[in-house]
């Protein structure tokens, strides 16, 4: 047994969880999700040609740079040139879901795993984008290691155009509708890691990357 099971057995065994009440509960907890009223929520456009704007003018002022592919398969010609172009290493950890994109011809050499402390350029998806506040929304699984995103200095993220929703409430709904169980690990990210602790000067790069590239996927 995993410390990730024995706690979780704690909480389940102090709370009187057992397997016999259990599906009740999901049924109660379900159905308060069901019911909640939302809060107001600015004015956001439907279409995703328009949402793609807000999101596209949302990341440049959280200090994101952009670039637009028309299909996945000409992300990894686009980012060689991003790295290229920032004089950074052609090399980088990915995640594994992206290991079947041609890298090689691309002049770049990957490794499909979690990131460690040496890696300089990490590259991943998400599971979706949030045009109200230019966030990506990432889901942690076997093959979405969270470490990608969060350990390299410069992060690099591909976005599908078709996965960006209006706000963090249509993001949440999308989740609990296609996933079912939410995964150990949601992280929302919104641009460089920055921090104002001292003097309120904003440093890029204090407790993450301090580099965030978007490349948006027009098409599949």
């Amino acid at each position: 047994m995993s410390r990730r099971e024995d706690i979780i057995g704690r909480v389940r065994a102090g709370l009187g969880r057992e397997e016999a009440n259990t599906v009740a509960a999901r049924k109660d907890i379900d159905a308060a999700l069901a019911a909640r009223v939302q809060g107001p929520r600015p004015a956001m456009p439907t279409d995703i040609a328009a949402l793609t704007t807000r999101f596209v003018d949302k990341s440049l002022a959280q200090s994101s740079t952009l670039d637009r592919v028309a299909t996945l398969a000409d992300a990894p010609a686009a980012i060689a040139r991003y790295l290229s172009g920032m004089s950074l290493p052609l090399s980088a950890v990915i995640w594994p879901s992206l290991a079947g994109l041609d890298w090689r011809a691309a002049g770049l050499e990957v490794a499909a795993r979690g990131a460690v402390d040496s890696d300089m350029v990490g590259i991943t998806g998400c599971y979706c984008a949030i045009a109200e506040t230019g966030t990506l929304m990432a889901c942690s699984a076997p093959d979405h290691p969270p470490t990608v995103s969060l350990l390299p200095e410069t992060h690099v993220a591909l976005v599908p155009m078709s996965r960006i929703v209006p706000g963090m409430e249509d993001a949440w709904a999308l989740a609990r509708a296609e996933l079912g169980r939410l995964p150990r690990a949601v992280n929302f990210i919104s641009g460089p890691s920055r921090t104002g602790d001292i003097e309120q000067t904003i440093v890029l790069g204090a407790h993450g990357p301090y580099r965030v590239h978007l490349v948006i996927v027009e098409g599949e």
